[in-house]
């Protein structure tokens, strides 16, 4: 009699998928689910508010229109994140070295062939969706990021070699134009060199030399000239942050419940940039609180896993990572509670996108794939190895 024996994934199993896991952080999956529930809930509270803001004249979006898209989105990216996080590290270097090349010529395009959106060129149009470049290269630019600064090469030539990258991605960032991600890849690129051994007198030539770069967009960038007077001074269109900080306390410590809100009808891009706010109304200032702390939680976990790892092309990576999905949260949060001009930039896994979904579930894919760890290997905190070629 033929008997089915149920999967077994024991530690004396050595079947891939018993090795993935063992090795992979079981936590950060963990935390990284309750983060997307989180989002499938406040996509729910906030896309009547955006049926209601785009249904076109005479016709009327399903409340729960975006609610329904965005579940459709996890189913795809959920199991791309748990594939991507079982591919070999060296396999997945190399095609994110591809991909940033594929990435950059995309970026490249996007000025000509890319549909504009509140006068800004970032995406292209694909037919059944559109797609914004950026999103997609921000993971795999972090891990092409590492591993130029973990060649075998002077330091002086690492940090050209990808200070180089950075700044031929700024410039195709700027031309569409897009301040807030040009940010994001700038930053991510000073922390890695930070991290790669950089003495301190030329880190903090670069914390000089970024705050130059943000004056001097201030006086020669239109858009970035009008959001800082907005946040600053006071001066001209704050209509969007003044909504979302309304919109973000009206809810007081518990919120008015699922469902009550009302000032959301009135905030733009409720399901997006602004869902934080929505968040505020329907379920409390606490919510938005643990869901801050859930960030922090995600960001701290990889980092201190990372104190005794000793592959150097493994601590860079993950670390960039973990940081600017870090990053990218605070950013948005800060725009809502007017600690920092508007920047269109969304909630990693809870504002609504089909882009955004799948590039921040690759780029966590990537994150839970240079984090794997053998349990059964043996570690000091005091030996880095920079690994390379």
């Amino acid at each position: 009699m033929l008997k089915i024996r149920p999967a077994s994934y024991g530690r004396s199993d050595r079947s891939a998928l018993s090795q993935w896991f063992w090795e992979v952080d079981r936590t950060l999956i963990a935390l990284i689910f309750v983060l997307v529930g989180i989002g499938l809930i406040a996509v729910a509270a906030a896309s009547p508010a955006a049926a209601d803001r785009y249904s076109a004249p005479g016709t009327t979006l399903p409340e729960l229109y975006f609610f329904w898209r965005q579940l459709g989105w996890i189913v795809l990216s959920l199991p791309l994140m748990v594939l991507v996080s079982m591919v070999p590290r060296p396999l997945l270097t190399r095609l994110c070295l591809a991909a940033t090349a594929v990435g950059l010529v995309a970026l490249a395009l996007v000025p000509w062939l890319g549909s504009e959106v509140n006068g800004a060129r970032r995406w292209l149009d694909l037919g059944v969706s559109r797609v914004q470049p950026s999103e997609f290269l921000k993971p795999v630019y972090t891990v092409a990021l590492a591993f130029l600064f973990t060649r075998r090469w002077g330091f002086a030539a690492r940090a050209g070699a990808s200070g180089g990258l950075a700044a031929l991605t700024a410039v195709l960032l700027m031309r569409q134009p897009d301040f807030g991600s040009t940010v994001i890849f700038l930053a991510t690129w000073a922390a890695l060199f930070a991290l790669a051994g950089a003495r301190m007198k030329l880190v903090v030539g670069l914390g000089v030399a970024g705050l130059v770069g943000i004056v001097l967009a201030y006086f020669l960038y239109d858009v970035a000239t009008a959001r800082i007077d907005a946040f600053l001074f006071g001066q001209g269109d704050s209509f969007q942050t003044d909504k979302a900080m309304a919109t973000l306390t009206a809810g007081g410590l518990l919120g008015a419940g699922p469902g009550a809100g009302s000032l959301k009808f009135s905030v733009p891009e409720p399901h997006t940039d602004y869902i934080f706010s929505v968040i505020g109304e329907e379920f409390g200032l606490i919510a938005c609180l643990a869901i801050a702390i859930l960030y922090f939680m995600i960001v701290a976990r990889v980092l201190v896993k990372l104190l005794d790892e000793d592959d150097a092309m493994a601590i860079l990576a993950s670390a960039g990572l973990a940081l600017q999905f870090g990053l990218q949260a605070f950013i948005n949060m800060a725009v809502n509670v007017q600690i920092a001009p508007s920047k269109g930039m969304t909630l990693p896994f809870i504002s609504y996108g089909g882009s955004s979904m799948l590039a921040l579930s690759l780029g966590m894919g990537l994150l839970l794939a240079f984090s794997r760890r053998n349990p059964y290997l043996n570690r000091s905190p005091y030996v880095v190895r920079w690994s390379g070629t």
